[in-house]
């Protein structure tokens, strides 16, 4: 009997090798601890009982756990040092819709946090940047 609950508990880790969502490794706990709780008992209304109960268990205590000290963070580009806080060069007047830096001779669109329209060959400092738009301010 613990054989079996052994590979289902296998199973459930595979499972969430293919799913990191810390789902799945809730279920695998509960039945090796069923498995080893198999070698004492053959009862297997108990064994149901006590994998429920561990399972809604951990499923309440270890996963929120887990789930808090999984990096949740957005995935960096590199942008954030490389551009944001940096001063660019206006090469197309900036308001809030349209227009152009350059930094490090690259050409970036570019929108103004600001009122108003930064002329043409004013310095910004890049406030953030969401895809190819960079946000800016007047120096």
């Amino acid at each position: 009997m613990w054989q079996l609950i052994l590979c289902i508990g296998l199973l459930f880790l595979i499972l969430e090798m293919f799913t990191p969502a810390m789902f799945f490794l809730n279920f695998a706990i509960a039945a090796f601890i069923c498995a080893l709780l198999s070698l004492f008992t053959t009862n297997i209304t108990i064994l149901i009982i006590v994998f429920c109960v561990l399972s809604v268990v951990l499923m309440f205590t270890l996963r929120p756990l887990l789930m808090k000290n999984q990096k949740t963070e957005q995935l960096t580009t590199g942008m954030e040092s490389k551009y944001v806080g940096k001063v660019a060069r206006v090469v197309e007047d900036v308001d809030k819709e349209k227009g152009a830096v350059s930094i490090y001779d690259e050409r970036w669109q570019a929108r103004n946090v600001e009122e108003g329209v930064i002329p043409c060959g004013s310095n910004v400092k890049i406030e953030s940047y969401e895809s190819i738009v960079m946000y800016v301010r007047k120096v």
